[in-house]
């Protein structure tokens, strides 16, 4: 079987995991972190990285966040890509927003700008939570322009895309903030993980609270004295004071070791998965749909390679039946999603529609060899 991901986390590591456990340390969130989220930081090309248990979770925040700092309030429209993941879409409607589904486009798969346009003259949203789809680039000059022309917060979904860069600039610090998952599979591992990243000092400390119950144990000494005194708080009493509707999502030191130990690597992993990227590129030539190349424009660090074919069905099989996993494209359109449908029925949006029904993704890994690539190819060059 040639698997669709693998761990990123080796046995070398693994030893020295085991190794610095023999030392027992401090294992709940910690120094650790925090130095994880430096380098993170670094990595990246922001200024404040926040670590969370999981990309679904910085999600979350990066949403609750703006609300908490009253940039938006429930009620206000977020534009959600109809082709994204569930977590993209469904903290907007928990936290009672309300939520405006874009199609896609059929170039790198995001927000189709044309739609976008309609939807931002129609119904004057706060918030677009862009996601950059398996890696694909986005055009991030229209749509950084389009959000500043009509005063719209950018959120970023780089959960796939890690690596990923537009015109020499990392995807992930376009907008305000920006999440990463470090799940297995995705392009670094902490088991399970996620990361918030951000330029903007104060939403990083109510990021920071948010995190941890809404406590302010975590806040900057600054931002602590400015809540302590405005509420009235001793330095006792603050051990347990909340100043918002916090939540539990903190990660572990355990992680963030595995997490220094990682980002090591970022750099190897990116240039393979780039590299399998275009040789998916080189031997998929087809007439119905290519995923564009990448190039000095649009760097793509690919999570998993995208197809879209008439009858699925039957190249799933295929694939299926030569040892290769295959997946459906993510979401397929949340439009037709049953947990938006129960509420909303179906919503029909043309380009999403095209890759609900047929659309799949291939493997990709840092470990995947050309001759696998060759394989996988000729199984799907057969359908076409």
């Amino acid at each position: 079987m040639i698997p669709l991901v693998k761990d990123t986390i080796s046995k070398h590591e693994i030893d020295r995991l085991i190794g610095w456990l023999k030392t027992y340390p401090h294992l709940t969130k910690g120094d650790l972190t925090i130095q994880y989220e430096a380098e993170w930081s670094k990595s990246l090309g922001c200024k404040y990285s926040v670590f969370v248990n999981s990309g679904s979770s910085a999600n979350l925040l990066m949403l609750y966040s703006l609300m908490e700092t009253g940039k938006i309030k429930r009620g206000d429209k977020v534009v959600v890509p109809a082709v994204s993941w569930s977590t993209d879409l469904a903290p907007v409607i928990q936290l009672g927003l309300s939520p405006i589904l874009c199609d896609c486009n059929l170039r790198d798969l995001s927000v189709d700008l044309g739609h976008l346009e309609q939807i931002i003259k129609s119904h004057n949203p706060k918030v677009l939570l862009l996601v950059s789809v398996l890696g694909l680039v986005p055009d991030m000059k229209q749509i950084v322009n389009l959000c500043d022309k009509h005063d719209i917060v950018l959120l970023e979904d780089a959960c796939e895309s890690l690596g990923s860069m537009y015109n020499g600039k990392t995807i992930g610090t376009f907008g305000l903030m920006s999440s990463f998952s470090t799940y297995f599979g995705h392009h670094l591992s902490t088991i399970e993980g996620g990361m918030v990243c951000t330029d903007d000092r104060g939403i990083y400390n109510v990021l920071k609270s948010l995190r941890s119950h809404g406590w302010d144990r975590d806040m900057d000494s600054d931002f602590q004295k400015t809540l302590r005194q405005k509420y009235n708080v001793s330095a006792f009493e603050s051990l347990y004071k909340f100043y918002s509707y916090g939540f539990n999502v903190r990660a572990t030191d355990l992680q963030a070791f595995l997490g220094i130990g990682q980002l090591k690597k970022l750099k190897i992993i990116t240039k393979e998965r780039n590299k399998n990227y275009n040789l998916y590129n080189e031997y998929l030539k087809n007439d119905y749909w290519m995923p564009p190349k990448s190039s000095d424009l649009m760097y793509v660090s690919n999570f998993a390679y995208p197809v879209i074919v008439p009858d699925r069905e039957r190249l799933v099989e295929e694939l299926k039946n030569s040892q290769i996993a295959v997946r459906p494209l993510i979401s397929g359109s949340h439009g037709r999603q049953p947990f938006w449908i129960r509420d909303n029925g179906v919503t029909r949006l043309k380009n999403a529609d095209i890759v609900n029904d047929n659309g799949l993704y291939l493997p990709n890994n840092h470990e995947l060899e050309e001759e696998d690539i060759q394989l996988i190819c000729n199984v799907v060059r057969r359908h076409f």
